[in-house]
């Protein structure tokens, strides 16, 4: 898998390229309409609303009420966008997902927008870490976690061509672009960005362009990281995984999740029953504290040094 070339240092946003997309595709496509939370701004949704005010509903602070309209308009042949704060929308609506969206089959987009830590300084009520565990019980729900401004693009693409409901978590922290732009993303498809046969390391969204970091310095002590993007949660990649467990045998989960649930959980439970190796999650153990959102990420072991130190001692 092609990346961009080393040392890149512009960090985008990628609610910048999901807007850019979403209005690129809604200009070709009059059945896209978006729905909001009173989150016009923080869903980049003012150029939209600006272009198609009537292609726009906001409810208010309403989540549950947020994702029925989104049920609602798609039962009616449209193809909603259904944009909010990750925490609030699995949060307070997750009845709603599982009711109206997953078990009807409703062809809702779910954007989860600054997901993880990415709110930083408001703390733990808005840190949105446990979304993953609950949207990935739901059967039906595909689940996907880019991990920069190209790969947001196309994952934007796949979910307005297809007739199945998604969730799309999108953080607002600045990552380097990894995917080349020849890149087409595939649900079901983990890219491996770095070859390797010592030890696996498995990021998703925020965390992979430090895994590749940490791959870098664990070569200069002559151990080999495979580094792979799991941006497909549901479904899964599973070929790559297993291949990974079975040909490095030592498995090293990272995400801006709690260590229940999530990415690292999938992984484990695909692992465990078909082919057990040497595993460890890092992601949140409990609350995350207020803070940066890089500090955090830091805080909970996830810092390039914090990576290599774990690497170094599931390999012992």
């Amino acid at each position: 898998m092609s990346t961009a070339t080393e040392n890149q240092v512009m960090l985008h946003d990628c609610r910048d390229a999901f807007a850019a997309t979403l209005e690129q595709l809604a200009r070709a496509d009059e059945r896209i309409v978006t729905v909001a939370n009173d989150s016009v701004g923080s869903s980049k949704l003012g150029s939209f609303r600006k272009q198609w005010p009537e292609r726009l509903v906001n409810v208010g602070i309403a989540e549950q009420s947020l994702v029925g309209v989104g049920a609602g308009l798609a039962n009616s042949g449209l193809i909603p966008f259904v944009c909010a704060a990750s925490c609030f929308l699995t949060g307070r609506a997750l009845e709603q997902i599982k009711a109206d969206i997953a078990y009807s089959q409703a062809n809702v987009k779910l954007c989860g927008i600054s997901s993880g830590v990415a709110y930083g300084q408001l703390g733990p009520t808005h840190h949105s870490i446990e979304d993953l565990a609950w949207t990935r019980v739901l059967d039906g729900l595909e689940i996907f976690v880019p991990v920069d401004d190209v790969e947001t693009a196309q994952v934007i693409r796949y979910v307005a061509d297809s007739d199945r409901p998604a969730f799309v978590r999108l953080s607002r922290m600045g990552v380097p672009t990894l995917m080349s732009e020849d890149y087409q993303f595939r649900p079901g498809q983990a890219p491996v960005l770095r070859q390797g046969n010592d030890i696996t390391l498995i990021g998703c969204g925020v965390t992979v362009c430090r895994a590749l970091e940490a791959a870098e310095q664990l070569a200069q002590s002559g151990i080999e990281a495979r580094v792979i993007s799991c941006t497909s949660i549901a479904p899964l990649d599973r070929n790559t995984l297993l291949s990974a467990a079975r040909e490095t045998g030592h498995l090293l989960t990272l995400e801006e999740h709690s260590v229940r649930g999530g990415m690292g959980s999938a992984v484990a439970e695909l692992v465990a029953q078909e082919a057990p190796c040497r595993m460890k999650l890092l992601g949140f153990e409990s609350f995350a504290p207020t803070g940066a959102a890089g500090w955090l990420l830091d805080d909970a072991g996830m810092s390039v040094e914090g990576i290599v130190t774990s690497a170094h001692a599931l390999l012992k």
